[in-house]
């Protein structure tokens, strides 16, 4: 297998594509990147068979920001239609055990029409390919993913990825629901950050009715809702109004200030969410700033993203972020992804583990 095949949201392949340059050539792998314009996906073609395998372990999934999914894989074109499942047997021969099927299509309206389709043809390749040994029967989610993403009817990429080292979920996409009284659709993206960015083993630790946070540009509050769905305690920081429900739950209290100007009285925020529409480098340096004066302990932001060299301005305030926070010997975790539920905007969660106390006492 010579391909590592990317999952993106249409019309960034070519922020995917700059991406899996990058990190190839951190990791000195040779090979040359395949994209076409809004098909959801993009390829990165390896000029030794074995990279393909060695990208998907040694870099992280959790570092690529417009990576929905990926795998090591092949090409199968001009199937025959009466005998795909023989086709795609043929070339699984040096997979590893399996432990999940996963047949699907990019996120376009062309890979939508073989969603039936993907559908039907699961379960009698699964079976085919559990005789073969190559897929347990019941699902193992510490064993490789098995994909087959259908490009047409007689075209797929067949290969695999590390379960720990891969999107958990089916197309890379977390599926949730539009709550019907949410002041705005903006709520599904938070919601959809605290699915990607915290393990479920931790989501009872580290998400917990009671804590303390605050919503930087909160109005109407669709990131408020999903604070306080969760329980918590909200400051909600924005000179606009805030939804009236919210207001009457009692775990709100709003501020009518300006967010890059707030500052908390005590050191006692859980959570910082922040969904500003402003220069991606501002509202990093705001982000900053909250985390070197001890402030909160974790936070999710947004990154709105220039129309033109999106790759670069995510990389420019990524960058930015680890220098800071490497010279003032700050201990944390950092994760950035182009999430289903955004659009033209990053969404950044940062864990603060340790602020040296001689920088806010």
């Amino acid at each position: 297998m010579s391909s590592v095949v990317i999952y993106c949201r249409s019309g960034f392949e070519n922020d995917a594509a700059a991406e899996i340059n990058h990190h190839a050539a951190l990791q000195g792998v040779g090979g040359y990147v395949k994209a076409k314009p809004n098909t959801g996906f993009v390829t990165f073609e390896c000029f030794s068979p074995s990279d393909a395998q060695e990208l998907i372990k040694k870099v992280d999934f959790k570092s690529l920001v417009f990576a929905r999914q990926w795998f090591a894989g092949v090409l199968l074109s001009n199937m025959s239609i009466e005998d795909r499942v023989s086709e795609v047997k043929a070339v699984v021969g040096d997979f590893p055990l399996c432990g999940d099927l996963r047949v699907e299509t990019p996120d376009t309206n062309e890979g939508k029409e073989l969603s039936k389709f993907c559908k039907k043809f699961s379960t009698p390749l699964a079976k085919s390919l559990e005789k073969l040994n190559k897929l347990t029967r019941d699902h193992k989610p510490s064993k490789p993913v098995l994909h087959v993403l259908f490009l047409a009817n007689d075209t797929a990429y067949v290969g695999y990825s590390l379960s720990n080292n891969n999107s958990p979920f089916f197309m890379g996409i977390p599926r949730l629901r539009m709550p019907a009284d949410a002041p705005s659709r903006s709520t599904l993206k938070l919601d959809e950050a605290f699915n990607v960015f915290v393990p479920k083993d931790e989501v009872e630790k580290r998400v917990q009715p009671g804590m303390r946070a605050v919503d930087l540009g909160a109005c109407p509050g669709g990131w408020t809702y999903q604070l306080v769905r969760r329980g918590m305690f909200v400051s909600a920081i924005d000179n606009g109004p805030m939804n009236e429900a919210l207001m009457e739950s009692g775990q709100v209290k709003h501020f009518t200030e300006d967010g890059f100007k707030y500052l908390p009285e005590k050191r006692n925020i859980n959570w910082l969410v922040c969904d500003m529409v402003e220069k991606p480098l501002k509202v990093t340096n705001l982000m900053l700033d909250w985390i070197v004066n001890a402030f909160a302990k974790e936070l999710i932001f947004n990154l709105k993203l220039p129309m033109k060299k999106r790759f670069d301005s995510v990389y420019e305030c990524l960058a930015l972020i680890h220098e800071e926070l490497a010279k003032y010997e700050v201990d944390y975790e950092l994760q950035a992804k182009h999430l289903y539920h955004d659009r033209e905007e990053v969404t950044v969660h940062i864990k603060v583990n340790r602020v040296p106390e001689k920088l806010y006492s």
